[in-house]
């Protein structure tokens, strides 16, 4: 597999958002400015909360298949490779990772086989449109802990998929649960959300190493970035933590990320964390502590990087 030299691209845009030339602009500068050779395109379909069974793809909270096809041919056009990672949020706001229900079935309750009924239908869907505009891969799920432990399920709506769609597909699984996930041979590509502590990169790389190589599958970091806050290197997975913007902190937790992963031939690359669709203005940069890396010091460090990465 190639290194995957990517950047997650248009979180949360909702209908009508791929349609504007700003949301072009901002893909044009994400390649420019970061050097990113793939472009994750991540869709945020929505359950009402973890505990209900219907998964809704086609509401205004999402781009429409038109203008998503659109946007997937504009990368294409700029050089861009793409992959396609439909994924879901709680409206309810919840994390994902806690949609569960009870693991033997009660009447009158929600049951497993009903969402996963509603969910491979999402991702077949998303499939089809993937086989169409020619993604590399398609990552049908992202930290969704809780469901993991379906296995059967989960291997069967892998097979679902691969009806719809002949390139590659992968699982995004939580930090830290790496070993939680034990259908990994049921996929061609390993990955998880890389947002470990900038002191303890070293030691999650060990860890993570034991786990899959036994599998002999190529492994990436779906997921991987800091916010641009005073304390966020120390707890890079918290958004929501308090802190002054501060864009130095976000490029040293780059500096130490690459300079561990860079050293691990197994890691074949990074789905960095994120680039909106819809970009702050560059002049107030310095005071987004968000996971955005437009106009701070880390889009310099992250290309340097990617330009440095010869396999």
């Amino acid at each position: 597999m190639d290194y995957i030299k990517g950047f997650t691209y248009g979180w949360l845009s909702g209908r009508g958002d791929f349609r504007t030339e700003a949301a072009k602009q901002s893909l044009r500068l994400l390649q420019e400015r970061t050097g990113s050779e793939y472009v994750i395109f991540a869709l945020a379909a929505l359950q009402d909360t973890p505990h209900t069974t219907e998964v809704d793809y086609t509401g205004e909270h999402i781009v429409d298949d038109e203008e998503l096809l659109e946007m997937l041919h504009y990368a294409h056009s700029l050089g861009l490779r793409t992959i396609l990672k439909p994924t879901v949020n709680c409206r309810n706001g919840t994390w994902r990772a806690h949609i569960n229900f009870f693991d033997r079935d009660v009447p009158c309750e929600p049951q497993w086989h009903q969402w996963f009924a509603s969910y491979t239908d999402y991702q077949r869907h998303y499939a089809r449109m993937a086989q169409q505009a020619g993604c590399s891969m398609i990552i049908i799920g992202c930290e969704m802990v809780q469901t993991e432990r379906r296995s059967a399920q989960w291997r069967q709506l892998i097979h679902q998929v691969r009806q719809h769609y002949s390139g590659s597909v992968s699982y995004n699984t939580d930090k830290y649960q790496e070993a939680n996930v034990d259908w990994w041979d049921a996929v061609d590509v390993i990955s998880s959300s890389g947002y470990y502590p900038q002191h303890d990169w070293e030691g999650q790389l060990d860890r993570i190493e034991q786990i899959v190589k036994p599998y002999s599958k190529p492994f990436f970091f779906a997921e991987a970035g800091c916010p641009s806050r005073t304390g966020s290197a120390a707890i890079p997975n918290d958004w929501g933590l308090a802190g002054a913007a501060n864009a130095q902190e976000q490029a040293a937790y780059y500096e130490t990320m690459f300079q561990h992963a860079g050293q691990r031939d197994w890691v074949k690359g990074f789905g960095l964390w994120d680039w909106s669709a819809l970009l702050y203005d560059e002049h107030a940069a310095s005071m987004d502590d968000g996971y955005g890396v437009f106009g701070k010091p880390a889009e310099r460090i992250i290309r340097n990087f990617y330009r440095s990465v010869q396999r």
